[in-house]
């Protein structure tokens, strides 16, 4: 089984990757696929740049940036991966990403870092839930009550 991770930066999207590795560490034989959606430039960053390649290299390295913390989980727990850093619309390069790495599922966090666009249109895990061909976890993030219970990872709490 190949598991779509996507990464924003988000606490959300953290819990995402722990609840994946928390179902591969319960026996779910899966491989990851950590991915970051940049959203193209806007027309103010091309006129600053001039150069569609700098912002072309600024975008990747800010993907990557974006994917360190999730990285070092995936690794710390020895699960295979892979990552991908992609540019355009979050929703939809999310589903090109799913069937371009054949995976299986999506595990993602809820309340990310969308934009305002987002907001007012629906929020990317919303739409990827009901554009996608295979199933979709959407992880709420713990409440701090719920995170500060000892021996309580949020997991299996149900709402």
């Amino acid at each position: 089984m190949k598991i779509l991770l996507p990464i924003d930066g988000s606490a959300a999207s953290l819990e995402a990757v722990r609840q994946a590795l928390h179902m591969v560490q319960a026996g779910l034989r899966a491989s990851l696929v950590l991915a970051n959606v940049q959203e193209p430039a806007t027309l103010y960053e091309m006129l600053l740049m001039h150069d569609a390649e700098v912002i072309e290299k600024v975008s990747a390295k800010a993907g990557l940036h974006l994917l360190k913390p999730a990285r070092d989980l995936v690794r710390a727990a020895g699960v295979e991966h892979e990552i991908e850093v992609a540019a355009g619309d979050p929703a939809h390069t999310l589903i090109d990403i799913v069937e371009r790495f054949g995976c299986d599922m999506v595990v993602m966090g809820a309340r990310g870092m969308g934009t305002l666009r987002s907001a007012l249109l629906g929020s990317v895990s919303h739409e990827v839930l009901h554009a996608a061909a295979v199933p979709v976890l959407v992880v709420k993030q713990p409440t701090t009550a719920e995170a500060a219970e000892p021996g309580d990872d949020g997991a299996d709490s149900a709402e």
